[in-house]
């Protein structure tokens, strides 16, 4: 593996400086949908992701673990902007369980009404926070398997709250996830399970605790459902997606706060 430093020029007034690693791949391959990579190449696609977002972040706003677990519970088949917007008025009300409980279902439904399934989640929302109340003395458990037993929580959600309440390495696959693992076949799947595991199983140790964040914001803003930003991608050269446009990485420099 040969390190390639090159210069360009963004703009007449910045210059920018590379640091790719060439990992040699030959172009055929790179077209070929569902293509294995080897652990070299790997690697530089989540090097390159950590110099461009240094310290990823969720975009759901919360205040603690449960507020952020209701954040997660919430974000199902909707956005996190919509969430956000949903949220902040409702946890300035309702920012524990208890307070939530007293709430009461009609009054959180008021506030998640333009959240979709808003009805289903107020019930959930209730029966969480009471189920809390009683078997987990108001504590949001740390462990996955005490997670999926509240109602309204699944693999994924408990897998968001582990990552980002209690540090855990975990791998919550959502919809923009799942789309790289199988677009890029980096981990193809049927199932977000199937795509977790291989993705847990590939991603090297140092890098395993953001990985999670990484791939949901590059599905986000760069590989993008409907039309994959490919000029924008620091990984175009290794990247094996049948559908690329370009095999030129954008240049690899760390993006401003707020495209992190």
């Amino acid at each position: 593996m040969a390190f390639e430093y090159r210069c360009t020029m963004e703009n007449p007034k910045r210059k920018i400086c590379e640091d790719h690693v060439s990992v040699t791949t030959p172009a055929k391959a790179r077209r070929v949908a569902g293509a294995r990579y080897s652990a070299a190449e790997i690697h530089e696609i989540f090097r390159r992701f950590s110099i461009q977002r240094p310290e990823p972040k969720g975009e759901l706003e919360h205040i603690n673990p449960f507020t952020l677990l209701v954040a997660v519970v919430l974000s199902a088949q909707a956005t996190d902007a919509g969430v956000n917007k949903a949220t902040r008025a409702l946890f300035k009300v309702a920012d524990t369980p208890e307070k939530m409980l007293a709430l009461g279902e009609a009054k959180v439904g008021d506030h998640i009404r333009t959240i979709g399934l808003w009805r289903n989640k107020a019930k959930n929302l209730i029966a969480l926070s009471e189920a809390l109340i009683n078997q987990y003395g108001c504590v949001v458990p740390d462990d996955r398997d005490e997670l999926i037993k509240l109602p309204g929580v699944g693999r994924k959600t408990a897998n968001v709250v582990l990552s980002m309440a209690f540090g855990q390495s975990t791998m919550a696959v959502d919809t923009h996830i799942f789309r790289i693992g199988n677009r890029l076949g980096l981990a193809p799947g049927k199932t977000p399970d199937e795509v977790e595991a291989r993705l847990m199983k590939i991603i090297p140790a140092q890098y395993l605790y953001h990985a999670h964040h990484w791939l949901i914001l590059h599905g986000r803003y760069t590989c993008k459902a409907r039309k994959p930003e490919c000029p924008s991608c620091v990984i175009a050269d290794i990247c094996k997606a049948a559908e690329k446009t370009t095999d030129i990485p954008a240049p690899l420099v760390p993006l401003p706060p707020q495209a992190v």
